[in-house]
């Protein structure tokens, strides 16, 4: 986060810096105007008495294009920040949601796999608990911080254990080789007397690989002793619903991650090419925001969670 201020540091009016903040987003001054419910004038004298007091200019103005200077574009990113924490911190005070106009709401960030494959089908046993409270889970690549950007959790993987009050471990991962039905048969046909030897069919197969992955094709094959394999070929996804996907479609073996895989797997739209699982090191891991012991949707959604995570364990052990 940046420095904070010394109190000797004048700052802008906030009204200015609002009239900044809603334009430069909307990248146009009558946008701002509707937004705000002020004329778009208002918004214009706003920003020119902004721009005189910093010395900068903030906007370039052209006839029908309104665009962020580079210095507007980098003071942007600040003062959307700073609303952004504004926000959050007002919202988590006790009975402020409401009288702003904050809706109540549990935002989390977590990958695209695992939100769609787990933790979607479990949310609506939250819901049965919590119905007033919506639930945003956020999958976009990026890397958050939660503070900053307004998230209340994270679901992270990680290798090592995190030694931190506000990690908590949810479960692991288990590696299994996965391919379709046919290309199953297809390596069966090739074995003269009709049953899988996993060296002979891993050469002949080719291997699907997660580019991103920590763990992939060179820990499982180490694990199962076959060191005869090159664990580098074959093709490479950068996302495991892809490697799934070209598995499910004839195109190889890929490595399964259970529980991402599971679904799949009971379709019949993939099948087991060895019985063989691995427990990887790595583990996914629950994240919380610095005060989420604060608001009891937020403590029951991490009770719920954790819960759902040991049931799931227990399940599967």
């Amino acid at each position: 986060m940046p420095q904070r201020p010394s109190s000797n540091t004048r700052l802008p009016p906030l009204s200015a810096l609002r009239f900044f903040e809603v334009a430069g987003r909307l990248q146009s001054f009558k946008l701002a105007a509707a937004e705000l419910n002020v004329t778009p004038s208002a918004v214009s004298h706003g920003i020119v008495s902004l721009e005189q007091s910093l010395g900068v200019t903030l906007f370039v103005r052209e006839p029908r294009k309104l665009s962020l200077t580079p210095e507007g574009a980098d003071y942007l990113r600040y003062i959307s920040e700073a609303f952004a924490l504004i926000a959050t911190g007002t919202q988590r005070l006790p009975g402020q949601g409401d009288r702003y106009g904050l809706q109540r709401s549990i935002t989390v960030s977590c990958a695209p796999t695992l939100a769609s494959r787990w933790l979607l089908p479990r949310l609506p046993a939250f819901r049965d608990h919590w119905p007033d409270t919506n639930v945003t889970v956020d999958t976009s690549q990026r890397q958050v911080n939660l503070s900053t950007d307004g998230f209340d959790f994270a679901i992270r993987m990680s290798r090592a254990q995190v030694v931190d009050a506000n990690w908590a471990r949810l479960f692991g991962e288990q590696l299994v080789p996965v391919c379709s039905p046919a290309y199953r048969d297809r390596l069966l046909e090739l074995d003269a007397q009709g049953e899988i030897d996993l060296s002979r069919d891993l050469h002949r197969a080719t291997l699907i690989h997660v580019s991103q992955a920590s763990e992939d094709w060179s820990t499982w094959l180490a694990h199962a002793g076959l060191k005869d394999i090159d664990a580098h070929r074959g093709l490479r996804f950068d996302t495991i619903q892809m490697a799934f996907e070209a598995a499910a479609g004839g195109l190889g073996v890929a490595l399964g991650r259970r529980p991402l895989v599971d679904r799949d797997l009971e379709a019949g739209m993939l099948v087991e090419l060895s019985p063989q699982v691995v427990d990887a090191e790595t583990a996914y891991w629950l994240v919380s925001a610095q005060d989420t012991g604060h608001r009891p949707d937020l403590s029951g959604f991490k009770h719920w969670l954790l819960q759902e995570a040991r049931s799931f364990e227990e399940q599967r052990a």
